[in-house]
């Protein structure tokens, strides 16, 4: 058991989220599932908490009613290698959701992700901030991020 676990509350679509999430990434799987018992307070049978991993991680999702909201003050970041990956993860994460800027979208359950590729890390922390910064102007008039848009900006003379 990892000692620090994301715990993720979702109105009633813990389990349904899970599959998504887990069906999206490699080493990923549900490890458990609990229900409701007849003292509640979600109705006896229903599913209580998720147990997933994501690529190895461990996390916790709870089906703990409309108290609470997901916001943008959590996010999960994948870091991609490829333009297909990060595509690929922009459809299926964003569909029936909401595209933000700067790679970050909320999926249909209201968790917020970015998707970002790994080469923006090496770009940004150029030693030329010139070079730093025309990446950084680039990146902000995106949606989803575009690594030969973004590697454009950065080799720009």
């Amino acid at each position: 058991m990892q000692k620090i676990t994301p715990f993720l509350w979702f109105d009633s679509q813990a389990e349904e989220a899970a599959k998504l999430y887990t069906s999206l990434f490699k080493n990923s799987k549900i490890v458990s599932i609990s229900r409701y018992g007849a003292s509640g307070p979600g109705p006896e049978g229903s599913v209580m908490t998720v147990t997933f991993e994501l690529d190895g991680r461990e996390f916790l999702a709870l089906n703990g009613g409309p108290i609470y909201r997901l916001t943008e003050a959590f996010s999960l970041c994948v870091n991609c290698e490829t333009q297909a990956e990060v595509d690929e993860l922009w459809r299926k994460l964003s569909e029936g959701g909401e595209e933000g800027r700067c790679g970050w979208l909320k999926d249909r359950f209201g968790l917020s992700w970015q998707i970002v590729p790994t080469a923006l890390d090496r770009m940004l922390q150029d030693r030329d901030r010139e070079r730093s910064q025309r990446v950084m102007a680039a990146m902000l008039k995106m949606r989803k991020l575009d690594i030969r848009a973004l590697e454009h900006a950065y080799e720009r003379a």
